[in-house]
């Protein structure tokens, strides 16, 4: 036991962490999880590729399902490419991170901006297991995530829902709705003409 800026801490033991979700969530063996390994960060996360033909070809080959025009920019990190779908004429931005633990599911000309983050899982902090909570993620047709936004697991942002920079979604963002903040919260409508 420790105490920290007056905070009583304890001390957890480390062997009882659960880890039995990552055979479960992940469904894919091991040769698969290594080639993807090694093509994200050459092809993905490394800065010098602005090939986004290249990308979503490599996506495709690793089960990933896209539509058609999507376009990656340089420093891009797709966890599990398998789990992500996307609609027609997406735009993902430099520096994304998709964490997809579960599955992401992004509808048509969508834009995720400049090192946003798209996080599927979460941990259970109640439990000295600290087993993981996964929760898929949906960005529907015309959505927008500002850059260094973060999109919570389970959340849906409904048809045309924009969320600002630097904002955090824990919750739904309401269709064509401007969302902003830590938690995020609806500011006004967003008007498209």
């Amino acid at each position: 036991m420790g105490e920290y800026k007056g905070m009583v801490m304890h001390r957890t033991d480390l062997s009882t962490y659960n880890n039995n979700w990552y055979k479960k969530t992940i469904r894919a063996g091991k040769l698969k999880q290594a080639l993807w390994y090694f093509t994200n960060v050459v092809f993905f996360i490394n800065p010098l590729n602005p090939l986004s033909g290249l990308k979503c070809w490599l996506l495709k080959c690793f089960g990933a399902k896209l539509g058609t025009g999507v376009i990656i920019k340089p420093g891009v990190n797709i966890k599990y490419p398998w789990k992500l779908v996307t609609g027609d004429h997406c735009w993902i931005g430099e520096s994304v991170w998709i964490d997809n633990l579960d599955k992401v599911t992004i509808g048509s000309h969508v834009c995720i901006s400049q090192g946003a983050m798209l996080l599927t899982g979460n941990h259970n902090y109640t439990k000295t297991s600290f087993d993981l909570i996964v929760k898929e993620i949906i960005l529907e047709d015309g959505v927008w995530i500002g850059a260094k936004a973060v999109v919570c697991p389970g959340v849906t942002a409904f048809s045309h829902a924009m969320l600002s920079v630097a904002s955090v979604a824990t919750k739904n963002l309401e269709a064509y709705g401007i969302h902003s903040g830590n938690p995020a919260v609806m500011l006004k409508q967003r008007v498209i003409v």
